[in-house]
């Protein structure tokens, strides 16, 4: 690239800065040519481009730059060609008078750089970023200065806010009045500063964003936490005073705080390239680190975190998890979550009709945008279950009520209302300061030390003051001494004196006084020359000799400075301290999962034996007669059929055990959502399942308790309990079940406790009754060996039947404890009140849609291992599907109060009444349940227990099967 040079008529032009630090000299003059042309601020008439190559600019450039140099006169300036080869600017200044000019040989892209950053630090240093040591920005600390130079304390009446302004502006700040008053509006305002520094007398805005009124008609004077926090000992050559904008008078470069105000108001500014924004926080928390800080240098974060857990915003909140915080605390960077602090009130106990009601909102969200969002959400469909939103906020405090509908879920419309609007935000921590000159991103533990530092510095030049003060003091006061100790000689002199000046001379030579020593005797009036005030001066020597030592013993070790701070700052905890406002939760950073909008309502799973699993609103089956043909479950692949059918809450674990042994589990809300008809999704899009494998039987979990277990049961009889907290942790590729002996594979799982008994049956109709654990010996069914132990998850189990030959496990059903222990007391009632026959009963059905119910008393318990008793008595091209316990729920005439779904391998679906199948003998032949006539057999049947469902809503409880 050839040379070119800039001619300048002002030598203080001030170039743009070059966007790549280090580019070639090629981008170098490229980009400030482009910067040239383009700056409103360097003007054509003001810089003159003079090219080595005429390329190097466009046909209108070159002809704008010819016309205006033929336009000016022969003395204007002068291009003088000169390059060092490395592609440099000569920039040179001309007048005419050749002695004026001056060659600045320069790289053009370092000349803008360096200025640019001048112009960046300018920024930094003194409008966006806080000082670490007092915690304030300039136009802040400009503003308190000038309010005290005003006489405006916290005693004094209140002033106009103009006057302040115009004071700051005229003195110090020499910027905009609104900049100025914006920032003294904020320091007003108690939902801005955790520890507001200003009191202000009118309308100073509001949390609904209101703007402040007019400065002409707010009021405002200095906060008695300011006098003692800031301003206190300015006076005191505590702080440098630096000259002001036009050097007529000085200003503080700091203020001497007391506290860390940098953490317990907080601060937030943009700068150029760079930005802060610290939380505020507790003022008795504040002071209790610091003073942990001051009696140990070397605590760790985990020991301050114990005195200060985290910020303490001024609208409250809640503050959830605390990672963010230890993040942020620890580098200086960190996302802290914050949600509103709400309540839920009942509006209605008839109709049970709830609210929710908001009384703290996260800091720096707008209350009135907050409603208007929710409001708008509402009439968009995006936020169901409200009713009507307004705002009761007064003067006594927030209070924003969101109404309910009816049956409305309060925790989940509460979640969707943290997911979709501001009542969760996000506050960022960035904490920039400014420390020794220079920006610094710091954590707690180094922006605190920054403080002890400062605060050091400013005791020890108090001290420093005081003692030069006191030093000065006693040299006169011991002067005035020995004037009163030769009063009549002193007195004499003076009369002889012809001048003050001889007077003083004679002073000084007779008694060895210093010049200051001998003006105040001098200036001591008559009635000062008694004995009283010659006592009065000596208790004043006193006085000062022992501050004068207290002061040397201050300053002989840094650890009395210190003790001195902590003194000082618990001292205006006692003062000024109030208890913390944004309470810590103890959570996962507030981070809202899926469960967490989704209601915990009932659905019911349909499984085909291909692997398609949907999922169906519970009403889409209606109750049914005994007999009738049912209704179809929906749409099924070719050579496909129903698997298993249950009911379970949206918010269940689901576990899925396949063939091979293996368990698998998902949330049942991951489970999609379709209509009767749809096919479903297969469930290698849910789950991680291998070549072949294929699920046999789901379980839904609410809770994995202590007392719940597990019991397996495989095609080929093996039978095993297994804790059901052992499934609490699932990984996505599953775990071992059970192990399996060959060509096994399993088949049926059930929850049950220790005390339940087990009822197992084979495909010819054989039934045998088992129990879990040793029951008492005494009782009246009496058993004295454990019938089915309890097992790790890798094992194979224990034989269950003895199957005859063709006969292999159809199904299994758990007895509670409960139902067993009251079956006699149960039998009486029934008799007595000739109710019908006895019950609980075992319900069979059969793959032809036949059923029937048997009393259980009809059956007794035996160990495993064993053939068991005739329960059905099959046709030969019959066999039994399944069988179930029912009579856990009785309606007041003593009948069952359940119902069964009944699913045929074509997909249909029955529901029908338990208490409507007729209760037969262990060999009768049952009644028709299903007409199967073009629907194949039955597949699966499902348990329900209506007893807490509402018939009008036809909600299903709770399923077995």
């Amino acid at each position: 690239m050839k040379p070119f040079h800039l001619h300048f008529q002002n030598p203080n032009l001030l170039l743009c800065p070059s966007p790549s630090p280090s580019p070639s000299p090629s981008m170098a003059f490229s980009t400030a040519l482009r910067v040239l042309r383009l700056s409103p601020f360097l003007q054509p008439s003001r810089l003159r481009l003079s090219p080595s190559h005429p390329r190097l600019l466009s046909p209108f450039q070159h002809r704008l730059i010819s016309a205006r140099a033929s336009r000016r006169p022969a003395a204007a300036a002068r291009a003088v060609r000169r390059s060092d080869g490395n592609g440099s600017v000569t920039a040179t200044t001309e007048s005419g008078n050749s002695s004026e000019g001056r060659v600045v040989p320069t790289e053009l892209h370092k000349e803008a750089t360096e200025a640019y950053m001048a112009y960046a630090m300018s920024v930094l240093l003194g409008r966006a970023l806080p000082d670490v040591r007092d915690g304030l920005k300039p136009v802040h600390r400009r503003i308190l200065f000038a309010m005290h130079e005003l006489g405006l304390s916290s005693k004094k009446p209140f002033k106009k806010c103009a006057r302040v302004v115009g004071e700051v502006l005229g003195k110090f700040h020499p910027h905009g009045d609104t900049a100025v008053y914006d920032s003294l509006v904020r320091m007003a305002q108690d939902f801005s500063l955790r520890s507001p520094l200003i009191q202000g007398h009118g309308n100073f805005g509001s949390i609904d964003a209101d703007p402040p009124a007019a400065m002409r008609y707010t009021e405002c004077r200095l906060d008695d936490l300011t006098e003692a926090l800031l301003l206190a000992d300015l006076e005191q050559d505590t702080v440098d005073f630096v000259p002001n904008f036009d050097n007529s008078q000085k200003e503080p470069s700091l203020l001497p705080a007391r506290l860390p105000t940098l953490l317990l108001n907080g601060s937030s500014g943009i700068a150029v390239g760079m930005a802060t924004n610290i939380p505020p926080h507790n003022l008795g928390e504040v002071v209790d680190v610091l003073c942990v800080l001051i009696h140990n240098p070397e605590a760790t974060l985990q020991e301050l975190l114990e005195y200060m857990p985290g910020p303490d915003f001024p609208t409250g909140g809640l503050i959830m998890g605390n990672l963010g915080i230890l993040e942020a605390y620890r580098t200086g960077r960190g996302r802290v979550v914050i949600r509103g602090k709400t309540d839920i009130e009942l509006l209605d106990s008839k109709t049970k009709r709830t609210a929710i009601i908001i009384k703290e909102i996260p800091y720096q969200t707008n209350k009135a945008s907050l409603v208007e969002k929710i409001a708008e959400l509402v009439e968009n469909k995006s936020l169901d279950g409200i009713s009507d939103i307004r705002d009761e906020s007064d003067r006594s405090g927030m209070r924003i009520v969101i109404e309910l509908k009816r049956g409305s879920d309060p925790s989940i419309v509460l979640n969707n209302l943290y997911r979709l609007t501001s009542l969760q935000s996000t506050f960022s921590c960035n904490m920039v300061g400014i420390l020794n000159g220079q920006p610094k991103q710091m954590g707690l533990k180094e922006l605190l030390q920054a403080f002890l530092d400062f605060r050091c510095s400013v005791v020890e030049r108090r001290a420093l003051f005081k003692l030069s003060q006191a030093r000065g003091r006693k040299h006169i006061v011991e002067g005035i001494l020995i004037g009163f100790d030769n009063l009549d000689e002193v007195i004499c002199i003076i009369r002889e004196a012809s001048s003050n000046s001889a007077a003083a001379v004679g002073l000084r030579n007779a008694f060895g006084l210093s010049e200051k020593q001998a003006e105040a005797l001098l200036d001591i009036s008559l009635r000062r020359l008694t004995l009283r005030e010659s006592g009065n001066f000596l208790a004043e020597s006193k006085s000062l000799m022992e501050q004068i030592s207290k002061l040397e013993e201050l300053l002989s070790s840094r650890k009395n400075i210190l003790e001195l701070i902590e003194q000082e700052a618990i001292e205006l905890k006692n003062k000024f301290a109030n208890p913390r406002r944004s309470m810590l939760e103890d959570t996962d950073n507030g981070q809202l999962e899926d469960i967490d909008v989704i209601p915990n309502e009932d659905m019911l799973l349909a499984l085909s034996e291909k692997g398609y699993l949907k999922r169906m609103k519970p009403s889409t089956f209606n109750l049914q007669n005994r007999g009738t043909v049912g209704k179809s479950v929906g749409k099924l692949r070719v050579n496909d059929s129903m698997s298993d059918f249950i009911v379970c809450r949206a918010h269940d674990h689901v576990l899925y055990f396949s063939d091979k042994g293996t368990v698998y589990s998902a949330r049942a809300y991951k489970i999609p959502e379709c209509s009767r008809t749809a096919a479903g999704t297969p469930l290698v899009h849910i789950l991680s399942l291998s070549d072949g494998e294929r699920i046999t039987s789901i379980i839904p979990v609410s809770e994995f308790v202590e007392d719940q277990f597990l019991l397996m049961l495989t095609m080929q009889g093996y039978i095993k309990r297994v804790s059901l907290n052992l499934f609490s942790s699932i990984r996505s590729t599953g775990i071992i079940a059970i192990q399996l002996v060959p060509d096994d594979e399993l088949k049926w799982v059930r929850l049950c406790t220790n005390d339940d008994l087990v009822a197992m049956a084979s495909h010819n109709g054989m039934v045998m009754l088992c129990q879990c654990t040793l029951h008492d010996p005494n009782h009246i069914h009496d058993f004295s060996t454990l019938q089915i132990r309890t097992l790790s998850r890798n094992t194979r189990g224990s034989p269950a039947m003895r199957l005859k030959n063709g006969d292999s496990m159809a199904s299994v059903d758990i007895i509670p404890a409960a139902m067993w222990n009251n079956l006699e007391t149960l039998s009486k009632y029934r008799e007595n009140s000739g109710k019908g026959q006895k019950g609980p009963w075992l319900l069979f059905v059969s793959e032809n849609g036949h059923g029937k119910r048997v009393p259980l008393s009809s059956f007794r318990v035996s160990s495993l291992n064993r053939v068991g008793l005739v329960g059905y008595k099959f046709s030969a091209e019959d066999r039994l599907a399944a069988v179930f316990v029912v009579g856990f729920s009785l309606a007041e005439d003593g009948e069952s109060d359940e119902q069964v779904v009944l699913v045929s391998h074509s997909g249909t679906v029955n529901r029908i009444k338990v208490r409507d199948i007729s209760i037969q003998s262990r060999f009768a032949r049952g009644v028709i349940l299903m007409r199967l006539d073009h629907a194949g057999k039955i597949q699966s049947a499902s348990l329900i227990s209506a007893t807490d469902c509402e018939p009008e809503e036809e909600v299903l409880a709770t399923a077995q099967g």
